[in-house]
């Protein structure tokens, strides 16, 4: 049985689910937690709240402004790309993917944009407050993209016989991000899986 959802509304719906629910738990977090505080789920998966300047995973590559413009480039590409796929009746699997991945890179386009100017700065002593708008804590576009999942898988102190490491503290997976980093991973590990071939056609 065909799916009732056309292309172009079933793009638009994973688009607006993962941005809403990206922005849902970064407004959570930013409002109730201070820089650096913790809520332990478990051992091996935290909510720690930090910010950072950089792109996906907390990464830097040149100047803040350099960046937010980037994404804003990489976003309209994404979605000029989504309207070819649509017209080209591609399989809706792999439209739900570059979705996804238009949906995480756009919602931290949004930290970028306007968090700077609706909050104001969290610090690791005080939590950050709706404000006026244009009265926040940085330009547009200047704005710090929040993070806050923490999946330190293994905690420990390596052997004194490990070479080069012996003795230092090691944890494995140490990144923090947040639901618009996950959603463009795992769009473009999906992709990479098994969509090899749509990423061929676009090369030639």
């Amino acid at each position: 049985m065909k799916s009732r959802i056309n292309r172009g509304m079933l793009a638009s719906i994973v688009v607006f689910l993962v941005l809403l629910i990206d922005q849902i738990i970064k407004i959570a977090v930013k409002t109730n937690m201070r820089i650096g505080d913790d809520i332990v789920i478990t051992d091996w998966f935290l909510i720690r709240f930090i910010e950072n300047n950089g792109m996906a995973w907390g990464m830097e590559l040149g100047s803040k402004l350099f960046l937010s413009v980037f994404r804003i480039i990489a976003v309209a590409l994404i979605i000029y790309y989504i309207v070819k796929l649509v017209k080209a009746k591609a399989d809706r699997r792999y439209i739900v993917l570059i979705s996804m991945i238009c949906a995480g890179a756009f919602g931290n386009i949004v930290d970028s944009l306007l968090y700077g100017q609706i909050f104001t700065e969290s610090t690791p002593w005080s939590v950050a407050t709706l404000t006026e708008f244009g009265h926040g804590y940085a330009a547009p576009l200047m704005g710090k993209v929040v993070d806050m999942f923490y999946f330190p898988i293994i905690d420990t102190m390596l052997p004194e016989w490990v070479p080069f490491w012996g003795g230092e503290h090691f944890i494995f997976f140490s990144p923090i991000f947040n639901f618009a980093d996950a959603s463009i991973s795992v769009g473009v590990i999906l992709i990479l899986i098994f969509f090899r071939k749509e990423l061929s056609k676009i090369e030639d």
